[in-house]
């Protein structure tokens, strides 16, 4: 949880390879002291102030409205293997001829297999609008080479088809796989 911020019970389960339901319940209940829980169809848990003292997380976490983001992330981040090298919230930037035509682009996260970035970005509540701003960015900073020499992949993850279709089209020419959070479900 220091690492992913916030986690539903069939994430932690498949994370830990817990098996049953039974036993990840047993395992979270062991561990209640230091987790707060948001009951909202599944269980999300992420560590009180006891639990980040344990595991030195100065990160705060609240239960807030943008914690499906999380969720989202959290399942390509299994989906993909619980990458070591995964970096969430990660600035990209290159330099411009001048100031001004400088970019910067965060990434909601990113991991490296090899010499191949892969940058994964969650389309919850985003515009469309904002999400083409941010792929054109990406473009930029491809063709500058702010990825080294090889092409990174981009990994999204959205709410629905029809944005499915919409970031497939905005990221021609660029190595995208889309998903939506249906392609993820793993429980609850």
């Amino acid at each position: 949880m220091k690492k992913l911020d916030y986690l539903t019970r069939s994430q932690i389960q498949s994370i830990h390879k817990l098996k049953s339901d039974r036993n990840a319940q047993r395992v979270l209940k062991q561990m209640e002291e230091y987790l707060n829980v948001i009951k909202a169809g599944e269980n999300i848990y992420y560590l009180n102030a006891a639990g980040r003292t344990l595991v030195n997380c100065d990160k705060v976490r609240k239960s807030t409205g943008n914690i499906q983001h999380y969720i989202m992330r959290n399942h390509i981040y299994i989906a993909y293997g619980c990458p070591d090298s995964w970096r969430n919230e990660m600035r990209i930037r290159s330099e411009g001829a001048t100031k001004k035509d400088n970019v910067t682009c965060v990434a909601d996260a990113l991991f490296k297999r090899g010499d191949v970035y892969t940058i994964i970005e969650v389309d919850n509540t985003q515009t469309m609008k904002k999400n083409q701003t941010k792929i054109e960015k990406y473009r930029t900073l491809k063709q500058r080479g702010s990825f080294g020499m090889i092409a990174p992949n981009f990994i999204w993850i959205t709410i629905s088809d029809h944005r499915k279709s919409e970031l497939e089209r905005l990221s021609k020419g660029l190595n995208t796989k889309v998903f939506t959070l249906k392609d993820f479900r793993i429980g609850g």
